[in-house]
């Protein structure tokens, strides 16, 4: 206010300064109106200063300024405006010519043009008339069309060609019948077609109904000379296995197989000649110049017939329901005949039918589908089972038995040719198959009963070579060529010969039932019978033995040797069987199956185990001996491990004289991991409460006995095999080391502890090492050791429990 006050007094005193200052704001204004910005702060500064007055004046002299300019901008757009007006009046007289031109023009065509329209009139009518012309020709030939087609039907229903009738017929219907000119001509047309259609239908049901006769006559022949081939190729097979095991005696090679291969292309090629397909018809009939003239035209005409006449659906059912009423008439079994007198006509039929049926599958299209057949043989399956069944019942004798059972077998093969199964007919025959097996399986029973019950788990004594034939060499239970020196005491008892004995009967009595066919399957079915006795029979009993008559260490380690040569035995039973069934042995070796006397041989061994176990336990209790706060380890073992050595070293030397190496060496490793088990029991059980460092160096150096022990045996096994026995000692090696290591802590590194302590359980491995104690943890030690350093071991395994608790 006070500097305000002062300009005021000082303004009027300086007259040059307020005309500048007022040409600044006139020029401040007339920028601000030209750049178009807002006025009002000028405005509101000239009413502020109390000078209104300067600001009208300076608005005035800028709108006397741009008057000027607004005046010179008019006269500048005046004068174009005169120009545009000057050149507009110029073209008036340019656009009066044009418009004089334009009337000429359209006089003259007005005067061309009339002329032309009436021509085109003319034409107009004329191509009319001609249209009219051209549509009745064609009407015409339409008509000539439908003629001629009639008078073709005409012809080829007088020859019996109903196809061809048909497809004029057709052609009648869907070209012409709409457009006849002619409704007289059409009325006959809607009459006669029906009837035409109606007449073929008619003829070609009779011709199928005929076929249908005469069909069952070709189905008895076709499946008798069906079933005589597959007899005949059967004999033949038979005559190659004799051949077979004759030659496989003399030397190892064989061209069996090739001269199979060979066989059955003979086989095919017998049949195509009663299948018959030239196809020489129109119909792909199958023939009709087979040997049996097995004729399929009539079928396939009237399929065909019927497809053509859209009645396709009709006609399969009609033909499914009368052929399913043929084979339903075949099942009927007369009262009158002995079935033994009548079976070979009964399922030579069935076969006929469905031969006949597969044929008609494979070359007539969709006539029949493969559902409905298999229905259809469902259905005879079925029907022939339950003959099967009750004539088996009836019969008596088993002669008989084994004709029927022949000719079934035979019409199986006969069927599986073409794609029939015939388990459910080779059931009901394994059914009385097993019959016969179950009776000589119990008679088995007893004698394997007897001869285990009268063992005495003694060594075998042979004096003489012809019993060492007739209880080794014949069951080639010898492991090695050279003749022993007599007496020989064999590793097994006399029980093994006597039941390979039992072994062999059955097996020779099982082939000599099962030789009627001499079809290919035949060691299977007697292999089958044979892994039954020997894992049913033979196993339970060895089974029971082992429950029930053994009760010492010498008997556990009799018996688990006798289970190794019978195991050898096994392999003689199978070779035996395949020679007697007249495979080649490379065959049967193929298709071996594991021991099937698995369950006894482990019980055998866990027997022998369990006992040696037992021993062991008496040993292992001077565990409790051991001092776990010595003072120093022990250098030479503890007690126990010394006592254990002691029996281990003994059991070894014995035991080899009669056991295998593998059979050894599982019972020597399962006791092993069972002292290893007892050792971890030791420190996790409640007897120990606590333990120091030197205990537990005292019990690294009981394990390295043990380890040292099964080095020592890589003499007798194998080098791989003495590693695999301290594998037994995995766990309380891995404890041991764990506890001596510096870092214990380690255990919770997956990668260390997957490699280093993988059979450690992280709470055995808890419990145990909250038992280790530090030697500065014994009584009243904390007053000298209060500010002393903390074992970084001590620490490390504190670490460890904390952190195993964590995840516990």
């Amino acid at each position: 206010m006070l500097s305000a006050k002062v300009r005021r007094k000082i303004a009027p005193a300086n007259g040059d300064t307020d005309n500048s200052a007022d040409k600044q704001d006139q020029l401040l204004l007339s920028a601000a109106i030209c750049n178009g910005e807002d006025l009002g702060p000028s405005v509101r500064k000239a009413f502020a200063s109390g000078k209104p007055e300067t600001l009208l004046h300076n608005l005035r002299h800028f709108a006397r300024s741009k008057e000027s300019e607004i005046e010179e901008v008019c006269k500048a757009h005046y004068q174009d405006f005169i120009l545009a007006v000057d050149d507009l009046r110029s073209l008036l007289s340019d656009v009066d010519s044009l418009k004089s031109a334009l009337s000429d023009s359209n006089s003259k065509l007005q005067f061309v043009a009339g002329p032309l329209l009436t021509s085109l009139d003319s034409y107009l009518e004329a191509q009319t008339v001609s249209h009219n012309v051209n549509l009745a020709l064609s009407l015409i030939f339409s008509c000539i069309k439908l003629l001629e087609l009639c008078s073709r039907s005409n012809y080829h229903l007088s020859r019996g060609n109903f196809y061809m009738a048909l497809k004029c017929v057709d052609s009648i219907e869907t070209d012409f019948l709409d457009k006849t000119p002619s409704s007289t001509l059409k009325r006959m047309l809607e009459k006669k077609i029906p009837d035409i259609r109606s007449h073929i239908e008619r003829k070609v049901s009779k011709e199928f109904g005929d076929w249908l006769v005469e069909i069952r006559v070709v189905s008895r022949n076709l499946g008798q000379l069906a079933i005589g081939q597959a007899s005949a190729a059967r004999q033949r097979e038979e005559d190659l296995r004799i051949k077979q095991r004759q030659a496989e005696e003399q030397s190892r090679l064989s061209l069996r197989d090739c001269v199979y291969a060979l066989q059955e292309e003979e086989e095919e090629d017998g049949l195509s000649g009663v299948m018959g397909d030239d196809g020489k018809d129109g119909y792909g009939n199958g023939g009709g110049n087979g040997l049996l003239g097995f004729d399929l035209t009539p079928l396939y005409r009237a399929y065909h017939i019927h497809q053509t006449l859209g009645l396709e659906d009709r006609f399969k059912q009609y033909y499914f329901e009368n052929r399913k009423l043929q084979l339903t008439s075949d099942f009927q079994v007369s009262s009158m005949t002995p079935f033994l007198e009548s079976h070979q006509t009964f399922f030579a039929q069935i076969a006929g039918f469905f031969i006949v049926e597969d044929h008609i599958l494979r070359t007539g299209g969709d006539l029949i589908s493969r559902m409905k057949v298999e229905n259809l043989w469902e259905t005879a399956v079925s029907k022939m089972c339950s003959v099967l069944e009750d004539q088996f019942s009836r019969m008596q004798t088993a002669n008989h038995l084994l004709l029927i059972k022949d000719y079934v077998s035979l019409l199986g093969v006969t069927l599986r040719r073409y794609g029939y199964p015939v388990d459910a007919l080779l059931d009901v025959l394994s059914k009385h198959r097993d019959k016969y097996h179950e009776l000589l399986l119990s008679d088995c029973r007893k004698q394997i009963a007897e001869a285990l019950a009268a063992d005495t788990f003694e060594q075998m004594l042979m004096k003489k070579e012809y019993e060492y034939s007739m209880n080794v060499l014949s069951f080639q239970l010898q492991t090695s060529d050279i003749v022993p020196a007599f007496p020989y005491v064999a590793p097994f008892s006399s029980t093994v010969p006597d039941c390979c004995r039992i072994v062999r009967s059955f097996i020779e009595d099982s082939v000599s039932f099962m030789s009627y066919g001499g079809q290919l399957e035949f060691f299977d079915v007697v292999k089958k019978y044979l892994d039954r006795f020997l894992s049913e029979v033979l196993d339970e009993a060895l089974l029971k033995l082992i429950s029930t008559s053994v009760h010492g260490v010498s008997q556990a380690m009799q018996v688990a040797a006798n289970m190794a040569v019978l195991e050898r035995a096994c392999d003689f039973f199978f070779r035996h069987a395949a020679q007697l069934s007249g495979i080649p042995l490379r065959m049967a070796e193929r298709g071996r199956r594991q021991f099937p006397l698995n369950n006894a041989r482990d019980a055998a061994e866990e027997m022998l185990s369990g006992l040696l176990k037992q021993k062991v336990d008496g040993f292992m209790t001077l565990i409790e001996n051991v001092n776990w706060m010595a003072d120093e380890p022990t250098q030479s073992g503890n007690e126990y491990v010394n006592e254990v050595m002691i029996y281990l070293e003994t059991l070894v030397s014995t035991a080899q004289q009669i056991l295998p190496a593998p059979v050894l060496k599982r019972v020597v490793h399962d006791v092993l991991s069972h002292i290893s088990e007892m050792i971890v029991g030791a420190l996790l059980g409640d007897s120990v409460k606590r333990f120091n460092v030197n205990a537990i160096m005292g019990i690294d150096v009981d394990i390295r006995l043990l380890e040292s022990f099964a080095d020592n045996q890589a003499a007798l096994f194998s080098e791989g095999d003495a590693n695999q026995l301290k594998t037994a000692l995995a766990e309380a090696r891995q404890l041991i080391n764990l506890l001596l290591s510096n870092h214990p802590e380690n255990f919770l590194n997956p990668v260390i502890r997957g490699r280093s302590y993988n059979t450690l359980d992280y709470r055995k491995v808890m419990t145990i090492s909250e038992k280790l104690r530090d030697p500065s943890d014994r009584l009243f030690g904390t007053f000298g050791s209060r500010g002393a350093r903390q074992n970084p071991k001590k620490k490390s395994l504190d670490t460890l429990i904390k952190r195993l608790k964590d995840v516990s």
